[in-house]
């Protein structure tokens, strides 16, 4: 589907196979000399088709086409390759433009299964969980050259002003797009309207307090329309952004009551996390209990910065407990 959101602004709906959020919105601007294409889909025939089938009816030349990632999620980065050219220009946050580039190496897949194995994720199934990862199988083919940008960097796209505000959390360099004349933010996965999203980035100190932070930043603008990377758009930003902030609030407390037991690892505590599935714990596919442990990490760090956890060892794997 293509939606014309605002006058050359337009909302392409790019299949995601495979994946629970079925579909990405990726949106094109289009201007006199340049196009803007934000975000594009997965590394898959599907996705591929249906984004070149768009930009195809929308008259777009690629020649005269450059991208910009709000962050480096293969459902947003995965077809850079199919869509640049020589002329093309990639815009991404630095950290998520080096991070990217690094899931084509082994280091990066082996330093990952360490860090999940260490918050007590079971050995045996981690090899399992990577293998079939949208990050090892749906990511660009290839290493590319970003233009890295960062706050108030601005992109000068038909008639439009987009200022880049950094917006790290969902990753370490997720960057959101303002346009404070017509008040469009372009979120990514920042902020999303009936989900939300996942914070767990390993190997950064505080990704759910830098989110937070992100939000807080956010709640600064005058914000009349907000074009999300999934679902629908948003008109009230604000009332999503308290509904997030009171989300993550009810989420740390859960974690601080599951610790009124005893230390636990992130495996163990996300076990006994609430969730939005039906089913029990054991239930849970695994790919969804990879990614329920990282948000749990991102909670229990976010509770050990604020000086409320310290860290101890249970069953040989790093664990959290209370600090009385």
């Amino acid at each position: 589907m293509i939606e014309e959101m605002m006058p050359d602004i337009y909302r392409i709906e790019v299949p995601l196979p495979k994946s629970p959020l079925k579909v990405l919105n990726a949106y094109l601007v289009k201007g006199q000399r340049r196009n803007l294409l934000i975000d594009t889909g997965f590394n898959m025939e599907e996705s591929k088709a249906v984004l070149f089938k768009a930009l195809k009816t929308l008259g777009v030349d690629l020649a005269q086409t450059d991208i910009f990632l709000t962050h480096l999620h293969p459902d947003h980065s995965g077809l850079i390759s199919a869509f640049t050219t020589e002329s093309s220009v990639i815009y991404c946050g630095e950290l998520d433009a080096y991070i990217l580039n690094a899931t084509h190496t082994v280091s990066y897949w082996s330093e990952l299964k360490i860090l999940f194995g260490l918050h007590g994720f079971p050995q045996q199934a981690i090899d399992e969980v990577i293998s079939k990862h949208p990050g090892c199988n749906y990511n660009p083919d290839r290493d590319h050259v970003f233009s890295f940008v960062k706050d108030g960097y601005i992109l000068d796209i038909g008639g439009y002003y987009f200022h880049c505000v950094e917006t790290p959390g969902h990753t370490p360099g997720h960057v959101c797009l303002y346009e404070p004349e017509r008040q469009i933010l372009v979120s990514g996965d920042h902020i999303l309207d009936n989900i939300t999203s996942n914070i767990s980035e390993l190997g950064i100190t505080d990704p759910l307090g830098n989110y937070l932070k992100s939000l807080k930043k956010i709640e600064c603008l005058d914000i009349r329309l907000a074009l999300p990377g999934h679902r629908r758009v948003m008109a009230d930003v604000h009332r999503r952004i308290s509904e997030l902030q009171t989300h993550h609030d009810h989420r740390l407390a859960e974690v601080l009551n599951i610790l009124k037991d005893g230390p636990a690892d992130a495996y163990q505590v996300a076990a006994r996390m609430t969730w939005d599935f039906a089913g029990t714990w054991d239930q849970f596919p695994l790919s969804q209990k990879w990614f329920a442990a990282g948000e749990a990490i991102a909670h229990l760090l976010y509770l050990y910065n604020k000086n409320q956890l310290r860290f101890t060892k249970a069953d040989g794997n790093l664990a959290f407990e209370l600090i009385a």
